[in-house]
């Protein structure tokens, strides 16, 4: 009878030591999430207002470009109202983009092409190239006014990628080229190529593109000729 007695109490002791533990992690995460660090909530937090200013600050922008461009939209850092580029963009195939471009209605338009250009198949891709870029130019005067238009340097790629595909070893004096194109058509010109010089990081996997974390650097630097 006792031991009967004694193993009763024992099944209400431990029915009490689940119940206060049940109550205890009521509010508790569920098992396998990771609680969120302060650090990681400020960080997002941080993030998330920058990208608000960016938005606010490029309102009145469009990029107009090839793929590396599209990443503005692609991670999120621009509204897709605020790109207009796509894979494979030159300045010959972006005259197609002049009407889009138009409706639009920029007060502020960044041109940033040129890596798939000095590829193109042709004796003197750059010469062909900046033939184009300046026809482009006078077509968004043209629609646009009182646009201010800025053109961007053509940024580098990895040594490793350069190495496979000699063509890319000509950025250097394409974008003298279109440095100088800049001062003949009175338009603006932005060297970005300093952006990932001893920032191998910022780099794709192809060498080429960008992680998201380059966008917003890219950004800080245009963003005096905006204000």
């Amino acid at each position: 009878m006792i031991n009967r007695m004694n193993k009763f109490a024992g099944l209400l002791m431990g029915a009490a030591v689940l119940s206060l533990a049940a109550c205890g992690n009521e509010n508790s995460p569920p098992p396998g999430t990771a609680p969120v660090s302060t650090s990681q909530a400020s960080s997002s937090a941080a993030e998330a207002s920058r990208a608000s200013q960016f938005a606010a600050l490029f309102q009145d922008s469009v990029f107009l470009g090839d793929s590396i461009t599209e990443g503005l939209s692609y991670h999120d850092v621009l509204e897709e109202a605020n790109v207009l580029a796509g894979a494979g963009k030159t300045a010959e195939f972006a005259m197609e983009d002049i009407e889009e471009l138009a409706k639009r209605k920029p007060k502020h338009v960044f041109i940033h092409l040129g890596s798939d250009d000095i590829l193109w198949p042709t004796d003197n891709p750059q010469e062909y190239s900046l033939k184009h870029y300046a026809a482009l130019i006078g077509a968004i005067k043209d629609k646009l006014p009182q646009a201010n238009v800025t053109l961007l340097s053509v940024t580098p790629v990895t040594a490793e990628v350069e190495e496979k595909e000699p063509r890319y070893g000509n950025i250097e004096a394409y974008n003298q080229g279109l440095r100088e194109l800049a001062d003949k058509e009175s338009v603006g010109f932005v060297d970005i190529s300093g952006i990932v010089t001893g920032s191998p990081e910022l780099y794709d996997a192809d060498g080429i593109h960008f992680k998201a974390e380059f966008y917003p650097r890219m950004l800080e630097l245009l963003a005096d000729r905006v204000k």
